[in-house]
């Protein structure tokens, strides 16, 4: 189940959303496959350590962390992905694995790929490993004010962004909630 408190941030600041029940599903790519869409169409929270700063840097389910590039773009010295025991007390009403991309409600900065940009909405795990959430893009822009740059692997970036059509799926697998 979403936490009621990534439910009660959307509503507190009037932004609208979809839950989609599935399977359980533990990476992002899992997720995409049970909810029929694109893992380019599925952003994942992904956990660095930029000089000691936790980040949260979203990349498409598909895509795959360029740490090189997300040091460039932080202007940080070292950067690596996160361990469990360094972020889980972030998010303590989350199950691990299923870290959601609101910075600005679990005291976090946040990075985006810019090919999720490009996207009208997004779609990812909010908490939960049973349930995810679908938003606009341009909602959670408002919310976060991430950086927007280009943090996926050179090759996966021009396929990224040909990508960058609505998921497709039935209306009978999601139940919307405001």
């Amino acid at each position: 189940m979403i936490p009621e408190a990534i439910q009660h941030y959307l509503r507190r600041n009037g932004v609208r959303f979809e839950r989609y029940w599935h399977p359980r599903a533990v990476s992002a790519q899992e997720v995409a496959e049970s909810l029929h869409v694109s893992g380019w169409r599925v952003a994942k929270s992904v956990i660095v350590m930029a000089d000691r700063q936790p980040w949260i840097v979203v990349v498409p389910a598909a895509g795959t962390v360029d740490l090189n590039q997300v040091r460039d773009m932080l202007g940080a010295r070292h950067v690596r992905l996160a361990t469990e025991p360094e972020f889980s007390g972030h998010f303590p009403d989350c199950e691990v694995g299923a870290e959601p991309p609101f910075g600005e409600l679990y005291g976090l900065p946040v990075a985006v790929d810019e090919s999720l940009s490009l996207a009208e909405r997004l779609l990812f795990r909010a908490g939960s490993h049973e349930e995810s959430l679908e938003l606009r893009f341009q909602d959670f822009a408002t919310l976060e004010w991430p950086l927007v740059a280009s943090f996926i692997e050179k090759e996966q970036q021009l396929q990224a962004l040909n990508n960058t059509g609505a998921p497709s799926r039935s209306r009978e697998e999601a139940h919307a909630h405001i």
